[in-house]
């Protein structure tokens, strides 16, 4: 394809957004479906003759760009498009989409290999362990990609139209796609090599600053394809979950689709877990030698055991403080750190140390929100400990800077807290959605990061510009800024979402129950 993988995905992501923002301006969700192309007006190929179909020779054609697959002159000339219904057409299109984007990715691996990591003065350049770090096992992650895409060409090039592609991205992910594990899972450490590369290398620095202006890389830069595996395994499990939604339901086509997207699910979970426990350990590690405990001690370094939120509030001084005392001198700075099972209740002291003064296990943890205060118990809120250090309930009334940093530590203090808006997963009829139009990378543990065209549900928002929600295609949780997103105000829109959104987890919706059942008994 004519199209780097950087740009096929950003365009075909910026098409669903539009696509959506068009739905959205709809009565009915059927009025914005992309109209169908005229068929050709040669003369149609009867579809009895035992003709071989023309080969669709679009992923050796380097001048091919980002087409649909009801473009291709091969399937305008055939007629097929006068003959096949408006659904099986849209089918038709998602699978093509998965065949011809794998294309276009392993375009970009191929550049990332030969332009980058094959080039002699940057092997000269880099010591062996160096470079392992920095392009880890990207040669294996080719060699499947090249692998995936042949059987996906011939599987394209049998018929014009397509019969199938989940049953091979189901094979392919059962047997090959470990590989992409062990690519993501060293990003951490990939990721600080190159920092480190281009501040004590200028060597370095200049020769991928001089890569990156030739015009194979079309403006793009080193890191954005060092990335590229773990954003097409992403991908890859979108495109999946594009076509089940197309699939009529209850046929073999929807459950090959299922299979595959379970696959390919257990891979990206297994992805996600290996980037994380990378950056966990480590930052267990870090926060372990900066704690200096007044009470008896808490081992912090577990491995099952991360940090979701850490940060200053400010605390109402004496244990029975009347709340009608509204001077600032009333409060003084703490500090916590909240792990997933553990809460640390800190003072920061001189040297970067932090002095632990209580604690208790996140599960037992209460937060109530004051109101109508005035300004200065203004996004104040209580914190119970129902079993502190002393193993004696405690209470501390805390004040957070603005209202959404105290809605972000009361959702993370205590999670199963009634937000706002009640979650998808309840299987609420309606419930206020957004689509992501900015990308946005986390900045806290408590944060979601954000890819273009990610559909979320909004449980919650604050006033100053911030929303807690939950993406449909894989329940992530978590806050960002409201400027990176455009709501769903079409009702209809955002009923259609939720109902594809249950039709694709279905399958872990029924493991789900059986996992329940058994533990009943």
């Amino acid at each position: 394809l004519g199209l780097l993988y950087q740009e096929y995905r950003d365009k075909s992501t910026r098409q669903e957004i539009e696509t959506r923002r068009l739905q959205d301006s709809q009565t009915d969700p059927e009025e914005s479906s992309p109209s169908k192309e005229t068929p050709s007006e040669a003369e149609p190929t009867s579809t009895t003759e035992n003709k071989a179909p023309p080969q669709i020779s679009l992923l050796r054609n380097s001048n091919s760009r980002f087409n649909l697959w009801q473009d291709l002159p091969e399937i305008r000339s055939s007629g097929v498009l006068s003959i096949l219904q408006p659904d099986e057409i849209k089918l038709q299109e998602a699978m093509f989409e998965l065949v011809t984007s794998e294309a276009s990715y392993y375009k970009s691996l191929n550049l990332l290999v030969s332009h980058f990591m094959e080039n002699e003065r940057l092997k000269k350049i880099l010591h062996q362990s160096e470079a392992h770090i920095l392009f880890s096992n990207v040669l294996d992650v080719m060699a499947v990609s090249e692998r995936f895409l042949l059987d996906l060409e011939q599987r394209v090039e049998e018929n014009i139209v397509i019969s199938d592609v989940c049953d091979i991205v189901y094979q392919h992910t059962v047997n090959h796609f470990s590989v992409y594990i062990t690519y993501v899972s060293n990003q951490t450490y990939q990721e600080r090599a190159y920092k480190q590369l281009l501040q004590e290398k200028p060597a370095f620095r200049e020769l991928i600053s001089q890569l990156e202006l030739d015009p194979k890389c079309k403006g793009l830069s080193f890191s954005s394809f060092l990335i590229l595996p773990f954003q097409r395994i992403t991908r890859l499990k979108l495109l999946v979950q594009n076509i089940l939604k197309k699939v009529e339901e209850k046929s073999d086509r929807e459950t090959t689709a299922l299979d595959a997207h379970k696959e390919l699910e257990t891979v990206v979970k297994a992805c996600n877990e290996g980037v994380r426990k990378m950056s966990r350990t480590e930052q267990m590690i870090s926060i372990q030698k900066k704690l200096e405990f007044k009470i008896k001690s808490v081992p912090i370094i577990s491995h099952s055991r991360w940090l979701l939120k850490q940060g200053e509030l400010q605390q109402m001084n004496g244990p029975k403080t009347s709340r009608t005392l509204r001077t600032k001198k009333l409060f003084r700075e703490i500090y916590l750190f909240l792990f997933n099972d553990l809460l640390v209740i800190c003072r920061q002291i001189p040297g970067d140390k932090y002095q632990v003064f209580d604690s208790a296990p996140r599960g037992l943890l209460r937060v109530e929100e004051l109101e109508d205060q005035g300004q200065s118990l203004a996004n104040v809120f209580i914190l119970r400990l129902l079993e502190n250090a002393d193993d004696r309930e405690a209470s501390y009334m805390l004040k957070a800077s603005s209202q959404s940093e105290m809605k972000r530590w009361m959702i993370s203090l205590a999670p199963n807290r009634r937000t706002k808006f009640v979650s998808f997963t309840s299987r609420l009829v309606d419930c206020p959605q957004i689509q992501c139009v900015h990308p946005y990378v986390a900045q806290q543990p408590d944060e979601l990061s954000l890819e273009l065209a990610d559909v979320l549900n909004i449980l919650d928002k604050t006033d100053d510009g911030w929303i807690f929600g939950e993406r449909l295609h894989d329940q992530e949780r978590g806050w960002f800024p409201s400027s990176m997103g455009e709501e769903i105000l079409n009702p209809k829109i955002r009923a259609q979402n939720l109902k594809e959104c249950f039709r694709v987890h279905k399958s872990d919706d029924s493991q789900r129950r059986k996992l329940g059942s058994r533990n009943r008994q």
